[in-house]
């Protein structure tokens, strides 16, 4: 799966890419990420990319004209599944959200800086608008970090064990269970007897059983959305 990211600011998604399950994926081949400057799009000398907006208000705009000349570019070497604008005002990203879009073979993401973006590149180019939560952030940098890790880690072979991302929370609308590691006792706190029995049946129904009570208490919402 390829990720071309159009950012005013690339140097923030440096590290996110550059360590750990992100970087093993792209050694694999099994993902491209491509974060591209949208200054090397700005207008003038001082490459510009944003203005004051019309109306008068507090807060630059992203400008049109860059956004529309990179995204045109892009559009014209290759073809999108999806073309993204994370935003605030998008529709709330979600696990079912990831699990789709990890079957995409190529999306675009453009990352909005100051007070958005002009109105009319969402218009025209923009057919998935994301937000990763009910709160506002300097920019789409740390959103899309978010965004691109909660996919790649769905691809197949991503993961050590490819049934990992199977047992998440919020994959069949359910919290994932409590999990342990050695030692068995520690400061008087014990592992579950029934997790050290090798009786797989019995494991797997207290995995569910947990996994509904911690859901119930929780976030009783997910058992909700489940039941429409």
């Amino acid at each position: 799966m390829t990720f071309d990211i159009i950012s005013a600011v690339p140097d923030l998604l440096r590290s996110p890419f550059e360590h750990s399950i992100m970087q093993r994926a792209q050694d694999k081949g099994l993902v491209e990420i491509n974060v591209i400057d949208l200054r090397n799009y700005g207008i003038g000398k001082h490459r510009q990319i944003d203005d004051y907006q019309y109306g008068g208000g507090a807060g630059m705009v992203m400008m049109v004209e860059p956004l529309d000349n990179c995204i045109e570019e892009l559009k014209a070497k290759f073809n999108y599944d999806e073309i993204i604008f994370l935003t605030p005002d998008g529709n709330n990203f979600n696990q079912k959200m990831a699990n789709r879009l990890s079957l995409l073979k190529r999306v675009m993401i453009i990352l909005g800086h100051y007070k958005g973006i002009d109105q009319r590149i969402r218009d025209q180019h923009v057919t998935m608008e994301l937000s990763i939560g009910d709160y506002v952030l300097s920019g789409g940098e740390l959103p899309a970090a978010v965004l691109v890790d909660s996919i790649t880690r769905l691809i197949p072979g991503v993961l050590g064990d490819g049934t990992s991302a199977l047992s998440d929370s919020h994959q069949d609308n359910l919290l994932a269970p409590p999990v342990y590691t050695r030692p068995e006792n520690y400061k008087g706190m014990s592992v579950p007897p029934i997790l050290l029995s090798g009786n797989d049946a019995k494991i797997d129904q207290w995995r569910m059983d947990k996994s509904v009570e911690k859901t119930k208490a929780i976030r009783p919402d997910l058992l909700e959305e489940d039941e429409e």
